[in-house]
């Protein structure tokens, strides 16, 4: 039920800072817009805004008791101070306060939000009067409204969140619209788009450990087309009080992880059984790319450009290592050859005789092969990078809009694939039989790349392809050794036919 009021005139209520503006309406104390000042959105004019259209405001509240349920997403409010808050960068928190008192009873709910100039995340501090043991049920929402260019991408990543204290963490498209009810306890609930992320995190409570939790998530089908509403459930203390924390902002892990209880996992990199050995490479790289970036005070196009070089200079020990193996086994491969040919029909004679030519001239056919494997951790680390690390999103390189985002002119791919077909034509010059199979790889990887890299980010294919083109010189220093080792093999045949 919904408490009688008196009809008061809907007022919006704005707490702007250096990072946020955030617009409530007195009507249900509703969050009915919470703009990133920082970031601007890519589906509309003006700024991201976190709150879709037509979804009527979140954070709304019910107050359970027994079998009754009293809605106070529609009553009129007492708004502390009556003309917002303003923020300034290093001044300190502020605070907005919101009070309902019910025209007839003792009834009374207050909620206090405290803002940080410098911080996404808010305090939340309330009280329910005049009510006995009542369950506190808060409207998260509707989901977060669309910002990026690439709609479907984006929608892809839309999720409902939950981190429940003995099951972790666990991900719900948000198209997948289904009535549930997900029983808690829980550390926190969010939704998340791409990059950015609306969270509750559940207070701490010493008086009332049960505070601590939140309750439960009760999903339902949103009245918005393909979105899903979750509301979540908290105790309040016996005195009535209860806390938590809200986050509305960007992805950024450092901010995350400062929230502690696991926040920076809301959208993790990567398939869960791959995520301890991903999280290493993508912490290290993000942290490599910021660093040049802050300290050369350049763009990430060129940080990207400038990694990709320093990543073949770094491996170049190792290649040349490989390299020098590859060498080393063509060197003895015709006696690996005569071996096999006089021991084919004999593989126990076959095994020990192969064995003992490894002994004797280090030959080991994966030692060329290994280190040409360590760029991939690299590589497959970059691709998760891209896909939900914001300080790439919406920027600018040369012809490119957005690194975070495709090519839009496919440029960067094809170059990608003109650079792996030279590598390759390199490489296979210098063979003295290049086989079929290898002939055909020539042209088909490349093709094949090609297809899969157009609509990766381009900031991807951007330190792909320069760290191909910076390896077509090894390339060619490889073949010509390759050259002249064929040659010294020729030379020492070329008596015995004579002869």
């Amino acid at each position: 039920m919904t408490p009688e009021a008196p009809e008061v005139p809907e007022r919006r209520v704005t707490v702007e800072g250096p990072l946020y503006r955030f617009t409530f309406s007195n009507v249900g104390a509703r969050l009915v817009s919470a703009e990133m000042l920082r970031f601007q959105s890519f589906r509309r004019d003006g700024v991201v805004d976190l709150i879709p259209e037509g979804a009527g405001g979140y954070l709304g509240q019910k107050i359970v008791v027994g079998r009754d349920t009293v809605d106070l997403s529609r009553v009129p409010f007492s708004v502390t101070p009556e003309g917002g808050v303003s923020l300034s960068e290093g001044g300190g928190a502020r605070t907005l306060t919101f009070r309902y008192d019910h025209p007839t009873t003792a009834f009374a709910l207050e909620m206090a939000y405290t803002f940080e100039p410098e911080e996404y995340a808010v305090r939340v501090d309330g009280r329910v009067e005049g009510l006995d043991r009542p369950l506190l049920v808060t409207r998260l929402g509707d989901g977060l409204a669309f910002a990026e260019a690439d709609s479907v991408g984006e929608a892809r990543s839309m999720a409902y969140v939950g981190n429940h204290l003995t099951d972790g963490i666990r991900s719900f498209p948000l198209r997948k619209s289904e009535a549930r009810v997900l029983e808690g306890p829980f550390l926190w609930a969010a939704f998340r788009s791409k990059f950015f992320v609306l969270a509750l995190l559940a207070g701490e409570s010493e008086d009332a450990p049960e505070s601590s939790y939140l309750g439960g998530m009760l999903v339902a089908p949103s009245r918005l087309e393909g979105r899903t509403e979750v509301q979540v459930t908290q105790t309040p203390a016996p005195d009535g009080s209860f806390t938590y924390r809200l986050f509305l902002g960007p992805q950024e892990y450092a901010r995350l992880s400062t929230l502690g209880e696991g926040m920076e996992e809301v959208n993790p990199y990567g398939w869960k059984f791959f995520r301890p050995i991903v999280r290493p490479f993508v912490s290290i790289i993000t942290s490599i790319l910021t660093f040049l970036h802050n300290k050369l005070d350049i763009s990430y196009g060129w940080v990207l450009v400038i990694f990709g070089v320093l990543m073949r200079v770094v491996l170049w020990p190792l290649n040349q290592k490989a390299m020098k193996a590859q060498l080393r086994n063509m060197a003895v491969q015709p006696l690996v050859q005569e071996i096999q040919a006089k021991h084919k029909d004999n593989p126990e004679r076959l095994q020990k005789e192969m064995m003992k030519l490894y002994k004797e001239h280090g030959f080991n056919p994966l030692a060329g092969c290994v280190p040409m494997l360590l760029p991939w951790p690299v590589l497959i680390a970059l691709f998760f990078v891209f896909q939900n690390t914001i300080e790439f999103r919406g920027v600018p390189f040369l012809w490119l809009p957005d690194l975070s985002a495709p090519d839009p002119l496919y440029l960067l791919p094809g170059l990608l694939a003109v650079s792996m077909f030279l590598m390759q034509w390199v490489s296979l010059r210098s063979l003295d039989q290049p086989n079929q199979q290898m002939k055909m790889m020539m042209w088909i990887m490349p093709i094949f790349m090609l297809f899969i890299f157009l609509k990766l980010a381009s900031g991807l294919n951007l330190y792909y392809a320069t760290a191909n083109l910076a390896t077509i010189p090894q390339q060619i220093w490889i073949a010509g050794e390759r050259r002249k080792l064929q040659q010294a093999q020729a030379g020492r045949k070329a008596p015995e036919r004579t002869g």
